[in-house]
């Protein structure tokens, strides 16, 4: 069997990595998990309606869901719908929060509905959590062969980039970027050489702006305009990539929500 044939029969999970969604999640929950999950190079989403994203799992099976059994509905009714959920997309693996600690309702889920990622207690620090977590995502493979997640920015009006170019400035627009590099199309096709280093080159994500150096990786022509690949030096300021890993949940979880709703 040649690679090319095995790479077409890998689930595309399996090539790409999963998505995991947190249902209702608490404020520490997002500012504690979820941001240290994104910083991780994990595909992470926030879950506003569990009815809409019960539809879009079946889309996306081999997902993984985080669920706040807190919120918005009795318990009992969360006890329905994890087991529908179960019966109904069996790929999915299932997590529970909760600020219960009765240890019945927890055996409940993790020998009765027998879910794959763990009851939490929801508690003010969720940073041994976080870890946990990171965990059973490692064990899971959920990453698959994705090393770095990618935010394609071709309909961002503020996805632009700013370079200094023979005495010059130049303007283009980002076409997608990840903590490793962007691609841009520049104004008036400049020739960039292969291999050459750019300092000073500002790089706007919304209301961001970021100062960072970058090697040209490559170019190809789209039509009339050329598309360059920029890779980031390592003396790339690594709060940066911080706030590029920001801009990437901020951006993936946009055209989610527009997808579920």
């Amino acid at each position: 069997m040649s690679d090319e044939q095995t790479t077409a029969e890998k689930p595309q999970a399996e090539i790409n990595g999963k998505k995991i969604f947190f249902l209702y999640p608490t404020a520490s929950v997002i500012n504690q998990v979820i941001t240290e999950l994104a910083q991780h190079e994990y595909e992470v989403y926030v879950g506003k309606d569990h009815t809409r994203l019960a539809r879009a799992l079946k889309k996306y099976p081999d997902s993984i869901v985080f669920v706040n059994i807190d919120d918005r509905m009795p318990e009992s009714e969360w006890e329905k719908w994890i087991a529908t959920l179960i019966s109904s997309v069996p790929t999915v693996k299932v997590g529970i929060f909760s600020s219960s600690t009765d240890e019945e309702l927890k055996n409940k889920y993790t020998n009765k509905l027998k879910i794959s990622c763990g009851f939490m207690t929801l508690k003010l620090d969720m940073t041994k959590t976080a870890e946990v977590i990171l965990e059973v995502l490692k064990t899971l493979d959920v990453k698959g062969r994705r090393k770095y997640l990618r935010a394609s920015t071709e309909r961002e009006a503020n996805a632009t980039v700013n370079m200094p170019l023979r005495g010059d400035f130049i303007n283009g627009t980002i076409k997608d970027i990840s903590v490793v590099g962007f691609s841009c199309v520049l104004d008036h096709n400049p020739e960039l050489s292969k291999n050459a280093l750019h300092k000073d080159i500002q790089i706007r994500l919304q209301s961001m702006l970021l100062k960072v150096e970058a090697v040209v990786f490559g170019s190809r022509s789209d039509g009339i305009d050329k598309t360059y690949v920029l890779i980031f030096t390592q003396r790339t300021d690594p709060d940066v990539r911080v706030k590029i890993r920001k801009y990437i949940q901020g951006n993936l979880q946009s055209k989610m929500d527009n997808e579920i709703n």
